[in-house]
């Protein structure tokens, strides 16, 4: 497992990562506070469903007393039945729902991109244990650095607009 990310290298070499060749996923959830950059997370082998998310909804609605303003994409948990009827009984959940295809406009994409960057970018693990215990000490270097994320979160929102 690893991934290859920008790196500087002789021209007409590029760096090789090697890779198990194996198909195993850890999906990550994720949501920032945006007025004190508090960072939540829960990450899962499973695949991603209503229950999971509502799961981690409802940790953070007992974590924080401010209302919430969800900004999400058309994952299809996130749309489904289910967490239509929680997020309509949820008077402090506010949700906006981004057009298909549009993660420049998510702010976490950018929290996970650094994230990407910190923990798999260039680097091999042999087992898919090292990987998970990389991105979770990646995970808990974000929640536990509020600054940090607040100022990823106000580069992403210098970003906006511009073309790549």
């Amino acid at each position: 497992w690893g991934s290859l990310g920008y790196t500087w290298a002789p021209r007409g070499q590029q760096p090789e990562v090697k890779t198990s060749g194996k198909r195993k996923g850890y999906k990550l959830f994720g949501m920032v506070e945006y007025f004190t950059g508090q960072f939540f997370h829960q990450a899962i082998q499973e695949r991603f469903n209503s229950d999971s998310y509502i799961a981690l909804l409802r940790t953070v609605l007992k974590q924080t007393k401010r209302p919430l303003i969800l900004i999400q994409d058309g994952a299809r948990y996130h749309t489904s039945t289910l967490c239509q009827a929680f997020f309509a009984q949820e008077s402090r959940l506010t949700v906006f729902q981004l057009p298909a295809y549009s993660p420049d406009f998510n702010p976490i994409e950018f929290l996970w991109k650094k994230l990407k960057a910190r923990a798999t970018h260039n680097h091999y693990f042999d087992t898919f244990e090292k990987l998970m215990e990389t991105v979770d000490a990646a995970l808990d270097f974000f929640a536990s650095t509020p600054t940090e994320v607040l100022s990823l979160m106000g580069r992403y929102c210098e970003t906006l607009g511009e073309v790549a």
